[in-house]
C-alpha cells in the first residue's frame, strides 16, 4: 500500500513538473518566438507630402506622333497618300533614314530638304518598332508632303499631387493623352516649371472650366524633370532647390479598407496660399482601374472661386481622416461640382 501511494505522489509531482517546464518553455521561447514574428512582419506605414500646386507640365515625346493620315492633291492634280497603310494614327516616326527625329519641325525640313527620294522611315506602332518605305509627293505649290498630321511635344497645366521621401513627385492622376487620338503619348522625358496661374474660368453645366495662365519656360522656374506618363499619371524627380517648398507636411497613406464615404477635403494651392476645401466622398468602386471614386465638392468658397471642379486642377490629393486616400482626376461636364478620383492603391505599385 506505501509503495502505491509513493507512486501516486510520484506521478503527480512529475505531471507538475512537466506542466511547470511547459509553462517556463513558453514564457521563454514562445513569447520570444511571437515577438519576432511581430517584428518580422510589421504593418508598414507609408508617408508622402501632399502638395496641390498648379505645374506647368511639358512633354517630349518619343519621335514625332502622327495624328492623322490624309489625302492631297499632288501636282498632277491627282489625289495621293504616299503613307497610306504604311503609318497609321498613333504611330511614332523616330528616324528619317538614319537620322534620329525629335520634333515636328525638324521632320518637315528633312522631307523637304530629301525631295522625292524614297526616304526609310522608322515607326513605333503598337510598341512594335517597324522601317516602311515611302515617296514623298509635291503638291501644287511645289512642297514635299508624306500625306500625314504630325504633332510633337505637349505642354499643359495639371497639379502636383504629393512628394515621396526620396524626392520623387506624382501629378495628374491620369496619363496624358493625344486629345485627337486618345492614347497615351508614348515618353518617358519632360521637364515640370513653376505656373502663373492668373484666373480661372468657372466651370458651369456642359462647360467644363480651367485654370488661366502661362508657362515661362526658364531654367530659373524648373521645378523638376517628368521620368514616367503612365495610365495613372506622370511621375519624376523634383529639382534640389524645390524640395524644400513643397515638403511641408507628412502624411500617412491610408489603406483602401480604411477609406470610406463621405467627408474628406482636397489640398490646393490658389492664388499662392494652401489651402483644405470640403468635399464628400459619394461613391468608392474598389474594382474599378480607374475613377474610383465619385466626389462632390462642397466647400462654399471653392465653388465660389471655380464653380467646383475644373481643368487644371487634375492631382489634388485626397485627405481623409488626416491620411492620403486617392487623387482627383476629374470633373463631370454637366455638373462641375461633382468629379472623379482615383485610390491610392491603384498608383501605389508606381511609387
Amino acid at each position: 500500500m506505501y509503495t502505491g501511494i509513493k507512486r501516486k505522489l510520484f506521478l503527480k509531482y512529475m505531471l507538475l513538473g512537466l506542466l511547470i517546464v511547459a509553462i517556463v518553455s513558453f514564457i521563454l521561447y514562445g513569447k520570444d518566438k511571437f515577438s519576432t514574428l511581430a517584428v518580422d512582419n510589421p504593418i508598414e506605414e507609408k508617408y508622402v507630402y501632399p502638395v496641390g500646386l498648379p505645374s506647368g507640365i511639358y512633354l517630349k515625346t518619343n519621335g514625332v506622333m502622327v495624328i492623322d493620315s490624309v489625302e492631297f492633291e499632288n501636282e498632277n492634280g491627282e489625289k495621293v497618300n504616299p503613307s497610306k497603310g504604311k503609318i497609321k494614327p498613333g504611330d511614332y516616326i523616330t528616324k528619317f533614314n538614319d537620322i534620329a527625329v525629335g520634333n515636328k519641325s525638324q521632320l518637315q525640313y528633312l522631307i523637304e530638304k530629301n525631295g522625292a527620294k524614297e526616304i526609310q522611315m522608322t515607326v513605333l506602332s503598337q510598341n512594335q518598332t517597324k522601317v516602311e518605305k515611302v515617296c514623298p509627293q509635291k503638291n501644287p505649290e511645289g512642297e514635299y508632303h508624306l500625306g500625314i498630321w504630325i504633332r510633337d511635344d505637349m505642354q499643359s497645366i495639371g497639379t502636383i499631387s504629393f512628394l515621396t521621401e526620396d524626392n520623387h513627385f506624382f501629378s495628374l492622376g491620369h496619363g496624358i493623352c493625344d486629345v485627337d487620338t486618345g492614347r497615351l503619348l508614348s515618353s518617358n522625358d519632360g521637364l515640370l516649371y513653376q505656373a502663373n496661374i492668373w484666373g480661372v474660368k468657372k466651370g458651369e453645366a456642359g462647360k467644363p472650366g480651367g485654370l488661366c495662365g502661362s508657362i515661362d519656360y526658364q531654367e530659373s522656374n524648373k521645378v523638376g524633370q517628368i521620368t514616367k506618363n503612365t495610365d495613372n499619371g506622370i511621375w519624376g524627380v523634383v529639382d534640389a532647390q524645390s524640395i524644400q517648398a513643397l515638403k511641408t507636411e507628412k502624411v500617412e497613406i491610408a489603406r483602401s479598407d480604411e477609406i470610406k464615404s463621405g467627408k474628406a477635403e482636397i489640398k490646393f494651392i490658389y492664388g499662392g496660399e494652401a489651402q483644405y476645401y470640403e468635399i464628400e466622398i459619394i461613391q468608392i468602386e474598389y474594382a474599378s482601374s480607374e475613377k474610383n471614386m465619385v466626389i462632390k465638392i462642397t466647400d462654399p468658397k471653392l465653388i465660389e472661386q471655380t464653380g467646383g471642379i475644373v481643368q487644371g486642377m487634375s492631382g489634388c490629393p485626397i485627405i481623409q481622416n488626416q491620411k492620403i486616400v486617392g487623387i482627383l482626376t476629374h470633373v463631370m461636364v454637366n455638373n462641375p461640382q461633382y468629379g472623379y478620383g482615383i485610390l491610392f492603391d491603384k498608383i501605389y505599385e508606381d511609387l
